[in-house]
C-alpha cells in the first residue's frame, strides 16, 4: 500500500488521534503556566475557553501542531501512527509553503459543512479541498517490507551463536 492514496477511515482516525493530543498538550500548557503564574504572583488566574486570548492561543498552537511536522517530516504523531504521509501532489515531499497552505486551508473544509472533505471519499486521487489548494497529497507510508527485513535481521543476530560473533567461521552450508 505504500504510496497509495490514504483512505477516509484511516485519515479520520489519524485526525481525531492528533487533535486528542494536541488538545491534551494544550490543556497541559495552560495548566503548567496557570501554576507558575500562582506560584510567581500567588494569585489565581483563570483560563476561560470562551476568551479571545485563549483561542488565539489555541489556533496558534494548532497551527505549529500541524504545520511543523508536516513540513519536516510529512506526518504528525496521528499520522505516523496510522503509516500515512502528506506530500505534494507530485509525491515529493511538503515543503515549508505547502505545510502553511495546507494547514490554513484545513478550517475550510469544515466551514462548507463537510463537502470540502467528499473528494476523499469520492475523489480518485483523495484529495480534500485543503489538500487541493496547498497542492498536497496524503499517502499511505508503511514500509512494510522494509520493517520485516528489519525484524529477520534482529532475529538473525539474536540467533548467531557465540562463535561467529567472536569472529568465528560459519560453514557455509550451515549458515
Amino acid at each position: 500500500m505504500q504510496g497509495h492514496y490514504a483512505g477516509a477511515a484511516t485519515r479520520l482516525v489519524a485526525f481525531v488521534v492528533d487533535q486528542s493530543v494536541a488538545t491534551g498538550l494544550f490543556a497541559a500548557g495552560v495548566a503548567l503556566s496557570t501554576q507558575a503564574i500562582a506560584l510567581v504572583t500567588s494569585d489565581a488566574v483563570k483560563w476561560n475557553p470562551n476568551n479571545i486570548v485563549t483561542a488565539v492561543l489555541l489556533g496558534a498552537w494548532l497551527f505549529v501542531y500541524y504545520a511543523y511536522p508536516w513540513s519536516m517530516s510529512g506526518k504528525t504523531p496521528g499520522m505516523a501512527l496510522l503509516g500515512i504521509r502528506v506530500v505534494r501532489a507530485d509525491g515529493s515531499a511538503a515543503s515549508p509553503r505547502n505545510a502553511a497552505l495546507r494547514t490554513l486551508a484545513l478550517p475550510l473544509s469544515f466551514l462548507t459543512l463537510g463537502i470540502g472533505f467528499l473528494p476523499i471519499i469520492f475523489g480518485r486521487h483523495r484529495r480534500a479541498l485543503h489538500d487541493r489548494i496547498a497542492g498536497t497529497a496524503v499517502v499511505y507510508s508503511w514500509d512494510a517490507r522494509g520493517a520485516r527485513w528489519r525484524f529477520l535481521a534482529r532475529q538473525q543476530e539474536s540467533e548467531t551463536p557465540p562463535s561467529l560473533l567472536a569472529g568465528g567461521v560459519a560453514d557455509p552450508v550451515d549458515g
